[in-house]
């Protein structure tokens, strides 16, 4: 039975969610390690590109920027999770006419990654609060900047695309003293040609191995001269269980940066 009063979710839009939840389809991979860490028999069904946890076992409804909206429905879900930045607003709307209760989670900080999920557990999934959240609060509280630089966070290239204003990625790496050259650009994600990243004042070059999978030997060559990071993008990008090993694991990575 829905609650005579829905609860909001982050977009300030009501989601009818039934008082017991006992099927969730998750269509973006975060939240969907969210959910099969927190109360694993909960989920129905999760996107080709959810990862983690590595055994995960449910069926599956094609990608974030292109859900099978009739698979959806087939697995008969109580909520469908979803994120602004993942997923088009198309597809929500599509789900919400078919009658199917779609809560969106809106995340751009850390601080919001907290609130939100702790919002979406309690009252879109009715779990109580999992232990790893509390821990992930404890630990980020703790995080204390190290030194200051300057950094160009790429995150695709062919074309070059980095990390912009206002991101989830760049709120993570300014609390571990990287201030992101391109914070200030009026695109969240801009493409910018390689002479002009290499002539942007940047004393580092983070490069994470997703959603672009930069290695050793894909990536760094571009940046002569300049010390180069190769970090765990699911540390850098996701919000989830991942959120309480994230700063020690991208310390360790921000500090092993060199010129390669």
């Amino acid at each position: 039975m829905a609650p005579l009063t829905a609860p909001l979710d982050d977009t300030g839009h009501p989601v009818p969610v039934p008082d017991r939840v006992r099927r969730v389809v998750s269509i973006v991979p975060s939240l969907t390690e969210t959910v099969a860490v927190t109360a694993p028999g909960l989920l129905a069904g999760a996107t080709d590109w959810c990862t983690h946890p590595a055994d995960l076992d449910v069926p599956r409804v094609k990608g974030t920027k292109n859900p099978d909206l009739d698979r959806i429905a087939e697995l008969r879900p109580d909520v469908v999770l979803g994120n602004t930045e993942e997923n088009r607003p198309a597809d929500v709307a599509a789900l919400r006419a078919a009658g199917i209760a779609v809560w969106m989670t809106e995340i751009r900080t850390v601080d919001e990654a907290l609130a939100s999920l702790r919002r979406m557990l309690a009252e879109a999934c009715r779990v109580p609060v999992p232990g790893w959240l509390d821990e992930a609060s404890r630990v980020w509280a703790g995080v204390a900047p190290g030194t200051r630089r300057r950094a160009i966070v790429p995150i695709w290239r062919r074309p070059w695309m980095v990390v912009g204003r206002d991101t989830f990625t760049g709120d993570v790496l300014s609390r571990l003293g990287v201030a992101n050259v391109y914070a200030g650009h009026p695109e969240r994600y801009p493409k910018i040609a390689l002479a002009e990243l290499n002539a942007a004042g940047a004393d580092l070059v983070v490069l994470p191995d997703e959603p672009y999978r930069f290695t050793e030997d894909d990536g760094p060559e571009s940046f002569p001269g300049t010390d180069v990071a190769l970090v765990d993008g699911r540390h850098l990008t996701w919000y989830g269980p991942s959120l309480a090993e994230a700063p020690a694991a991208l310390a360790r990575q921000l500090a092993a940066a060199r010129v390669r």
